[in-house]
């Protein structure tokens, strides 16, 4: 339990971290006059840094073990937010945003690396769930709270102090997580390499649903959900943030649910892709409801959408658990990747497409859905490979 905790702790502030800028864009919008694609890019240059560092990372957790990486790279994340609080140009903020993802990119990884060798599958796709679940609690900490806090100690404050907790997470994972006992058959070259990770089945089957669903969840919760309510729905940033907050609120529950109930649905024959493969439309047709009602869709919403969605979060273990332990770090990192460029494309990418639209003279909350039904559309092809049947499957 004190393992789980001491690694959750450092996975709440990388999720703050992460969804902070869908609460601070009107911030940086007013001071900075950043365009819908200049936020998305400063928004994305996290998951850009993030996603880089996924397939050494990988590597790193199966040859040293997963407390080394973690508290190394935690390291960088401190570095990255006291340069994002010290700089003064858009420039600036995005290469400290850019070192914040690095530092951060094996704050899931690096967790779930230690459960895979631990925990049977039960108790893997348990604490999965309840990382999300304090991940979701980072990102509920990013709306309200830092509202609150904003007029207090200032976005460049709220970074400092990131920093400092931050450091307090390295301290903690020091003195609680065990010493890393890394599970090698045959020698530190020991196990599948990157290349029999990419090709395998499981991985193929759910590498497209990663890329544009569960990075296109993570991609509207950190960021465009909040614009959304603010240039589309023309709520005040205070009521944005209250929406978001509402939003990650029901998430957090979702993935405490997922974490209850998912060890009884393996004890009575389902996994993770039956389950993806049953709840997925649910989504799609949540945010074809969204994308119906334009202006009138709010945070409640954008909440059922999200909690929909979170079903496909049991890719992760799925795609562990087709690998041996001595891979595991690998395979979840390699996953890791697909699922966070998928979240820099739809950051960048949507904010670049609604920046065209309304250069064009569309309004721009048509421009919004316009965007949003593209994003709609790739996630619905996204499942065709889930959705193939299960007979024809070679995991």
């Amino acid at each position: 339990m004190w393992v789980f905790l001491a690694c959750a702790f450092a996975y709440f502030f990388s999720a703050l971290l992460r969804a902070i800028t869908a609460t601070l864009a009107p911030v940086f919008s007013q001071e900075l006059g950043l365009s819908a694609g200049q936020l998305g890019l400063l928004a994305g240059a996290y998951f850009l840094g993030f996603s880089i560092m996924q397939l050494p990372i990988g590597k790193w957790l199966d040859d040293h073990g997963p407390k080394r990486v973690l508290i190394s790279l935690l390291s960088v994340a401190v570095i990255g937010c006291v340069a994002f609080a010290c700089a003064r140009t858009w420039g600036q903020l995005l290469v400290a945003r850019f070192i914040i993802g690095v530092g951060v990119a094996a704050g899931l990884m690096a967790p779930l690396t230690l459960y895979r060798h631990a925990f049977d599958l039960p108790g893997q796709l348990r604490a999965n769930s309840w990382m999300l679940m304090t991940g979701s609690l980072g990102m509920l900490s990013s709306t309200l709270p830092v509202q609150a806090l904003l007029p207090l100690i200032g976005w460049r404050g709220l970074f400092a102090l990131a920093a400092a907790m931050l450091l307090l997470s390295m301290a903690v994972i020091w003195a609680v997580v065990p010493g890393d006992r890394v599970p090698r058959p045959h020698g530190i070259d020991a196990g599948p390499g990157y290349a029999d990770v990419f090709a395998a089945p499981a991985f193929r089957r759910l590498a497209f649903a990663a890329f544009f669903s569960y990075g296109g969840m993570i991609a509207m919760q950190s960021l465009w959900i909040g614009p959304w309510l603010t240039q589309v729905g023309k709520h005040s940033p205070v009521e944005a943030a209250t929406g978001l907050f509402a939003v990650n609120a029901c998430m957090l529950l979702a993935f405490l649910s997922w974490g209850l109930v998912m060890p009884k649905l393996i004890a009575t024959g389902w996994d993770g892709e039956r389950l993806i493969a049953r709840a997925w439309p649910l989504g799609v047709l949540a945010l074809g409801w969204i994308l119906w009602r334009g202006e009138s869709a709010g945070a409640a919403d954008w909440a059922v959408w999200c909690v929909l969605t979170s079903v496909i979060s049991l890719s992760q273990p799925a795609v562990a658990q087709a690998f041996p332990a001595a891979a595991a770090g690998k395979a979840l990192s390699a996953f890791n990747l697909v699922i966070f460029f998928g979240v820099f494309a739809m950051q960048w990418g949507l904010g670049a497409l609604i920046d065209v639209l309304v250069g064009h003279g569309w309004p721009v909350a048509t421009a919004y859905r316009a965007a949003f039904g593209l994003f709609l559309v790739a996630s619905l092809l996204s499942f065709a490979p889930i959705m193939w049947p299960q007979r024809n499957r070679v995991r």
